[in-house]
């Protein structure tokens, strides 16, 4: 069974950092692209960052873009997500999620339908 378990959620005060990681089991984590998305109470889940097969494809949001980066380690089946400059409206559960068997993209991989499983979210926390 795939698994994708997110850890490194807490509480920071504005303009600090954390990171995320991201567990991934069940599947051959190298050969897919993995995403992060957020989801305030109330809202739309959003996209938040990608990474390719590739090491060196990823895809940002522009709400995120220069202040978070996202990796991965294949040794270790783990995507992580880099988050520096923390803002309040950074505030939100996050979630990992597998993603498509390509190295690089044709649209930017934003739509919700295109990951096929999801973990449980990290609660991220900005206080002003």
């Amino acid at each position: 069974q795939v698994r994708l378990v997110e850890s490194g959620g807490g509480l920071v005060q504005a303009g600090g950092s954390l990171r995320l990681s991201c567990l991934a089991s069940g599947y051959t984590f190298s050969s897919y692209s993995m995403g992060w998305f957020r989801q305030a109470p109330g809202k739309e889940r959003e996209f938040v960052a990608a990474i390719s097969r590739s090491t060196v494809g990823t895809y940002y949001a522009d709400s995120v873009k220069g202040r978070f980066t996202i990796s991965r380690d294949n040794a270790k089946n783990t995507v992580y997500l880099q988050m520096d400059s923390l803002k309040p409206e950074d505030t939100a559960v996050y979630y990992c999620a597998k993603g498509q068997q390509i190295m690089a993209w044709a649209t930017a991989p934003k739509r919700k339908d295109e990951y096929d499983y999801w973990g449980q979210g990290t609660q991220v926390t900005v206080s002003s």
